[in-house]
């Protein structure tokens, strides 16, 4: 029993060892695209389109660049998830708990030493106001989305906590960048909704009344626009 409440973290170390380096020397391959490939690309165009690179040869560079970042961060996470599905039936359960809790050490440093890398290698082909746009388009463009709707929400924002806004919805872009899935990328952001709210409400507004008087605000913007 001893050796198998173990098992999982001894394996986990040695296996992210090896998926961080075959990470490293993947250099592609001549096989035939799957249908999971061929939709990365698909993705990964529409993502870059909004770049407006004219040069099509280095415009294919930065697609097969993020394309590639997206087929990494797939094996990471399939990876994980799969080693913490096996820590889970151990019988175990602190021992469980110490193996999941590890898988996510792993997971996270794995990460960031991917994004590290991901954002060097597009910063050699492209501006910080296109990467900027590469980020916006893997987290659905949400920054934006989300500093406009609080621009109109709380009316009387200083500078100071606009930039306060920005800075921690930029934050949670680059975790977001990470996520495995789209629900994965709206839990960070929401998550630092929470922490904006919860700065805007230090400030001395009251959220609730202020999401209250905003929605008031769009509904007779629409009864505006219908009557007129």
């Amino acid at each position: 029993m001893l050796r198998k409440t173990k098992t999982p973290i001894v394996f986990l170390a040695g296996y992210f060892l090896f998926l961080v380096q075959v990470i490293a020397q993947d250099k592609g391959s001549n096989a035939p695209a799957s249908y999971y490939q061929q939709v990365i690309h698909q993705r990964s165009y529409k993502i870059v389109a909004p770049t407006g690179i004219a040069d099509s040869a280095k415009f294919y560079r930065v697609e097969a660049i993020v394309a590639k970042q997206y087929m990494q961060l797939g094996q990471i996470h399939d990876s994980a998830n799969a080693q913490i599905k096996l820590a889970k039936s151990y019988t175990d359960k602190d021992q469980a708990k110490l193996a999941i809790a590890e898988i996510e050490k792993q997971r996270t440093q794995v990460l960031e030493k991917l994004h590290v890398s991901y954002l060097q290698q597009l910063g050699k082909e492209l501006t910080p106001t296109q990467i900027d746009q590469i980020k916006d388009g893997m987290t659905y463009n949400i920054v934006n989305i989300t500093y406009k709707a609080y621009g109109e929400m709380v009316l009387t924002l200083n500078e100071q906590q606009k930039k306060q806004i920005l800075t921690y919805l930029l934050e949670a872009r680059e975790l977001a960048m990470d996520a495995e899935s789209s629900n994965k990328k709206h839990e960070w952001f929401g998550k630092y909704k929470g922490r904006i709210n919860n700065y805007l409400s230090a400030a001395g507004y009251n959220m609730k009344k202020e999401g209250e008087e905003w929605q008031k605000r769009i509904k007779e913007q629409k009864l505006n626009n219908t009557n007129s």
